[in-house]
C-alpha cells in the first residue's frame, strides 16, 4: 500500500466488503424507485406508522447499526473488557496513532454522511414532512465518533466502557430529543453537533494511543478493598465443581458479555424515544415493538462473534488448539457453549425489560397500555390476553437464543467464508423485509393468495426442518457423539414442547380459519430441533481434523 488511508480503507473493504455491497445495493435499489418508477411530484402515502417503519426506519436502523459495529471495530473485540477493542493486530502498522485513529472516523464519518443523503434524496417519505437536510447527518457522524472514541479507550475495570459510553451517548440524544421537542432551528443543531466528531476525534486519537503502549489501567484491587469484599473475591474464584462449569464460566467470559453489551448500547435511545412519542398510541406501539426486537435483531451480529474463537489464531472461525486439547468430549464442549449462550439471553432480556418496566411506569404510559388490553380483554378474554403476551414474550426470548445457538454450527465449522456469507444475508433480509412487509399489507390480492398458499408454505418449510433433523440424527447416531438414550431423550423433551405448544395454540385459535393441521405444523417450527444438534458434528468434524 502506497498510504495508510489505503491500507485501513482496504482493511474495510476486505473484512466487509459483502455487507457494504449489500448497503449500496439496497441504496441503488430505492434510488431507482424514486428516480425511474415513481412519477415526478407522484404522492407516496406513507402517513401511518407502520408504514414509515417498514420502509424507511427500519433499514435505516438496520445500516446504522450496520455501520456502527464496522467503523468502531465492534465486532472484533470484548466491549465488556477492560483492554482497547481497536484490534491489537493494527498497532504494529509502520503509521503514527493520529493516523489509526483518524482514517477510521473519517470514512465511518463519509459512510453516515452518504447513508442520511442518499435516504434523504430517495427514500420514500411521509407526503407533508420537512425532512431537515444537514443535522441528523452530524448526529449520526457524531454517535459514531463518540462510539469510536468511547470503545477504543481502554478502562480500569470490566464493564465500565459500556456504562461510559451509554451515559454519553444518551447524553447527546437527550440534548438532540429535548431540540426536537422545542422545534430548535436546524443552524442552532448544526452548531451543537457540528463540534462533536473533531472533539471526538481527539479523545479516540488519545485512545489509540494509550491502548498502543499497553497502558491499561486495572481498578479492581481499588475498588476490592472498598467496603471490605476482598474478602468476598477469594471466595468466587474457588476452584470449579467439575470441567464442564469451568469450560461454561470460560465461554460465558470470552463471547456471553457480547450480547448483553450491545443491547445496553441501544437501551439508552429507545426509552428516550418511547417516552418523546407517549402523546401518540401508534407510535407509542411502534416503539415496543422496536425495543422488544432490539435482543434478536443484536443477537444476529452478536452470533459471528460468539461463534469466533481467539482473534489472533490463525483459524480464528473453527476451534483453536487451546479449546480442543480440553480434557472435555465433544458433547461437554457444546453443552458449555449453549449454557453460556442461554445466560447471555437472560442477561440481555433482564436489561432491557428492567429498564422497559422503569419506562413506562415513569413516563405514564402503562395506563394507556393497560386500559388497551382491558379492550382486548372484553373480546377474547382474561386468559387468553395473559397467554398471548406471555407466548409473545417467551417467542422473542427463545428468538434470541436461536439466533446465537445458529451461529455455532456456521462458526464452528471453520469456513470463514460461510460465516461472513451468512452475515450478508442476514442483513440484506433485514435490510428487504421491511419493503415487502408493507408492500403485501397494502396488497389485498397477495395477501389473499398467501393465506390461501400459508398450509403449502408451512409444510415445505416444516419438511425442510425435519429432513435437516433426520440428517442430523443419522450423523450423530454414527458417529457416536452422543448415546442412544441422549438421543431418545432429546426427541422426546421436543415431542413434548411441540405438543404442549399445540394444545395452547387450539386453545387460542379454535376456530374454522385455522384447521388442526395448520396449527400442528405452527407448533412445530418454532421449537429449534436440527440447529441445536448440528453444532456437534461440526464441533467433532473441525476439532479432530
Amino acid at each position: 500500500m502506497r498510504s495508510p488511508a489505503l491500507a485501513i480503507a482496504w482493511e474495510f473493504r476486505q473484512r466487509h466488503r459483502w455487507g457494504l455491497i449489500a448497503v449500496a445495493g439496497y441504496l441503488l435499489v430505492v434510488a431507482t424507485i424514486k428516480l425511474l418508477i415513481l412519477e415526478p411530484g407522484q404522492l407516496v402515502n406513507l402517513d401511518d406508522g407502520e408504514s414509515f417503519a417498514a420502509v424507511v426506519a427500519a433499514p435505516l436502523t438496520a445500516m446504522f447499526t450496520y455501520f456502527l459495529a464496522v467503523f468502531s471495530f465492534g465486532l472484533a473485540g470484548d466491549l465488556a473488557a477492560r483492554e482497547s477493542i481497536y484490534p491489537a493486530r493494527l498497532f504494529t502498522l509502520p503509521v503514527t496513532s493520529a493516523a489509526l485513529a483518524g482514517w477510521p472516523m473519517l470514512y465511518g464519518t463519509a459512510a453516515m454522511a452518504i447513508l442520511w443523503l442518499a435516504t434523504r434524496l430517495f427514500a420514500l417519505w411521509p407526503s407533508g414532512i420537512q425532512v431537515p437536510s444537514v443535522w441528523p447527518a452530524l448526529l449520526m457522524a457524531s454517535l459514531l465518533a463518540w462510539t469510536q472514541a468511547l470503545t477504543w479507550m481502554p478502562y480500569g475495570l470490566p464493564g465500565l466502557r459500556v456504562i461510559v459510553a451509554m451515559l454519553w451517548l444518551a447524553t447527546i440524544d437527550a440534548v438532540v430529543l429535548l431540540a426536537i421537542h422545542f422545534n430548535i432551528s436546524e443552524p442552532v443543531m448544526v452548531a451543537f453537533l457540528a463540534p462533536q466528531v473533531p472533539l471526538a476525534y481527539f479523545v479516540a486519537r488519545f485512545a489509540v494511543a494509550r491502548a498502543r503502549r499497553g497502558d491499561v489501567p486495572d481498578w479492581r484491587d481499588t475498588f476490592a478493598r472498598l467496603g471490605q469484599i476482598t474478602d468476598v473475591l477469594p471466595r468466587r474464584r474457588r476452584n470449579f465443581r467439575s470441567p464442564a462449569r469451568a469450560q461454561t464460566w470460560f465461554e460465558f467470559r470470552r463471547h456471553g458479555r457480547q450480547l448483553p453489551a450491545m443491547v445496553a448500547m441501544l437501551l439508552p435511545f429507545q426509552p428516550a424515544l418511547l417516552v418523546a412519542v407517549r402523546d401518540t398510541p401508534a407510535l407509542v406501539f411502534l416503539m415496543l415493538f422496536i425495543v422488544l426486537f432490539t435482543p434478536p435483531f443484536m443477537a444476529a451480529f452478536a452470533a459471528a462473534t460468539v461463534s469466533k474463537s481467539n482473534p489472533n489464531v490463525s483459524d480464528s472461525y473453527g476451534v483453536t488448539p487451546f479449546i480442543a486439547t480440553r480434557p472435555l468430549s465433544d458433547a461437554a464442549l457444546i453443552a458449555a457453549k449453549l449454557r453460556a449462550t442461554i445466560w447471555s439471553t437472560i442477561a440481555a432480556w433482564l436489561l432491557v425489560l428492567v429498564a422497559l418496566t422503569l419506562t413506562l411506569i415513569l413516563s405514564n404510559i402503562w395506563p394507556m397500555l393497560m386500559e388497551r388490553a382491558r379492550r382486548v380483554s372484553e373480546v377474547i378474554g382474561t386468559p387468553r390476553v395473559v397467554v398471548i403476551a406471555l407466548l409473545v414474550l417467551s417467542g422473542l426470548i427463545v428468538s434470541t437464543w436461536k439466533q446465537l445457538v445458529q451461529s455455532l454450527y456456521i462458526g464452528l465449522s471453520g469456513r470463514e467464508w460461510l460465516i461472513r456469507v451468512y452475515a450478508v444475508l442476514l442483513l440484506a433480509f433485514l435490510v428487504v423485509i421491511g419493503p415487502i412487509a408493507d408492500w403485501i399489507i397494502e396488497n389485498s390480492d397477495v395477501q389473499a393468495k398467501l393465506w390461501n398458499a400459508l398450509p403449502l408454505i408451512l409444510a415445505i418449510l416444516v419438511g425442510v426442518k425435519m429432513f435437516a433433523a433426520s440428517l442430523v440424527a443419522i450423523a450423530l447416531y454414527r458417529s457416536r457423539l452422543l448415546s442412544d438414550r441422549a438421543l431418545v431423550t432429546g426427541a422426546a423433551v421436543w415431542l413434548v414442547a411441540v405438543l404442549s405448544l399445540y394444545i395452547v395454540f387450539v386453545w387460542l385459535l379454535s376456530t374454522p380459519l385455522f384447521p388442526r393441521y395448520v396449527l400442528a405444523l405452527l407448533a412445530i417450527l418454532p421449537v429449534p430441533l436440527a440447529r441445536l444438534s448440528a453444532a456437534l458434528p461440526a464441533l467433532a468434524w473441525n476439532r479432530h481434523r
